[in-house]
């Protein structure tokens, strides 16, 4: 569970495994077409994951590429015990955007369901949202927009 990866965080509040893989598709995988979308080498994701899970130093420079670390993520995130958005908030999510017309309502319904979230999950939620927004304005090289990030992400997000 993300709670229990507290101790192992960054100063913004997200597990170390999950900031040094933005911070290296930041650096290396902005432009990379078809980012999150092409699936990484299924032995270098075992062995990456392997390293983290035993603690062990990873160095995603020289012991992963792109498609892997992008998948790793990915899998991360679908793993987590508990989504990101547990399934209490994943209901008042539905209820809130059920209706067609967007209001001021389902604005201050929206950031009433984000406060309830776990501090971790909301650490987290805040930072892939920028990182993925950072990704969308690169989408004219990687084809990702943010249809294409909500469609892949979706699904580890929301169980």
């Amino acid at each position: 569970p993300l709670e229990t990866l507290i101790e192992d965080t960054t100063q913004c509040g997200v597990p170390l495994l999950v900031t040094q893989m933005v911070e290296y598709l930041e650096v290396f995988g902005l432009e990379h077409v078809g980012i999150f979308r092409i699936s990484g080498s299924v032995n270098r994701i075992k062995e990456l994951k392997q390293k983290y899970n035993q603690g062990e130093q990873v160095d995603l420079v020289n012991d992963g590429d792109v498609d892997s670390v992008a998948s790793l993520l990915k899998l991360f995130l679908k793993e987590l015990p508990v989504a990101v958005f547990p399934d209490n908030i994943c209901s008042g999510l539905l209820k809130t955007f059920q209706g067609t017309e967007q209001n001021d309502n389902q604005e201050n319904n929206l950031k009433q369901l984000l406060s309830c979230l776990p501090k971790a999950h909301q650490n987290l939620f805040q930072f892939l949202s920028a990182f993925l927004l950072k990704v969308a304005t690169y989408s004219a090289v990687n084809f990702m927009t943010l249809e294409n990030l909500a469609t892949v992400f979706g699904p580890a997000l929301f169980k």
